[in-house]
């Protein structure tokens, strides 16, 4: 199965700039997303970015990179021009990989690049078991699927709405196992991606800043299947007197930490049943050790 991996990858983010060139653990973030998306058997890893220093950090550790216009509203429309400037094929199998999840698991990629092969299917995404603490989190989306895993709608609202429950003043829901919370990576084929960059901006895609909602509006197949493997990553945009602040979401698995680095330095995650004082499943401090990074700690398992 052949497929390639973009990553789209942009300077300017609103809540945290230059993000993709925070080093962890003596590497550009962007450089952990790469090696990620390699080891997952990609025919090739491209980064599109609008940006020459991220351009060149990218060409500086070997991979294929490409200038794009800094003017797109989301990361598939980034790809969409990247894609169109080399030429790809229209059969061509693209996994987008974000360029802020430095942990996601490459078996996970692989994953949605099968999912992309089946031809019923537009657009193949991932999602996994909604964590209580996140049920009515806006920064946590959320989607409402059929039967067969063709999802129905996503939002940063609380989907589906238990209503019995939540109008009591509710804040957790005996119906947990029904909620997914949507991981954001996409798999499709180019000549998708060309009609899906075609397509104008949707209302109900600019009001919850969600671009799926898009390929929801014009009848696309979106098929979000559970993830196979949990632990997918994304830091969180927010610095604090030079401290960035690491959420490490892992729904299907018992790791769950709320992680701390200062400079260079990536702090260790610890299991939540090693702090018990903490007093919440889903949290854990992991206080700054310099020996110790989790990503050469799980290399071999993700």
């Amino acid at each position: 199965m052949k497929f390639k991996v973009y990553i789209p990858a942009r300077y300017g983010a609103t809540r945290l700039p230059g993000k993709p060139l925070l080093e962890i653990h003596g590497k550009p973030l962007i450089q952990h997303v790469y090696e990620r998306a390699r080891a997952s058997g990609a025919a090739e890893v491209v980064i599109a970015t609008d940006d020459e220093r991220i351009l060149n950090t990218a060409i500086g550790f070997g991979a294929s990179a490409c200038m794009t216009s800094p003017d797109h509203r989301s990361g598939t429309d980034r790809i969409a021009e990247a894609v169109q400037l080399r030429d790809e094929p229209a059969d061509l199998v693209i996994v987008n990989v974000q360029g802020d999840e430095p942990g996601i698991p490459a078996s996970v990629i692989l994953q949605v690049a099968s999912l992309a092969q089946n031809p019923e299917c537009d657009l193949a995404t991932i999602c996994e078991p909604l964590e209580s603490a996140q049920l009515f989190d806006a920064n946590v989306v959320k989607l409402v699927r059929d039967s067969n895993n063709r999802a129905l709608y996503f939002s940063r609202a609380t989907i589906p709405w238990s209503r019995d429950e939540f109008a009591g003043g509710a804040e957790v829901t005996r119906a947990l196992q029904a909620y997914r919370r949507h991981v954001g990576i996409y798999g499709f084929c180019t000549d998708f991606l060309a009609r899906f960059a075609a397509a104008p901006p949707v209302r109900i895609e600019e009001l919850e800043c969600l671009e799926q909602l898009r390929a929801i509006d014009f009848g696309a197949c979106i098929i979000a299947a559970d993830a196979v493997n949990g632990a997918v990553i994304a830091p969180a945009a927010r610095v604090d007197d030079g401290r960035l602040d690491v959420v490490i979401v892992a729904a299907r698995s018992p790791l769950a930490a709320l992680a701390s680095i200062r400079a260079q330095t990536w702090s260790r995650c610890a299991e939540p049943d090693s702090l018990p004082e903490l007093g919440h499943r889903n949290e854990a401090v992991g206080r700054a050790r310099p020996d110790v990074s989790w990503f050469e700690a799980n290399s071999g398992s993700i």
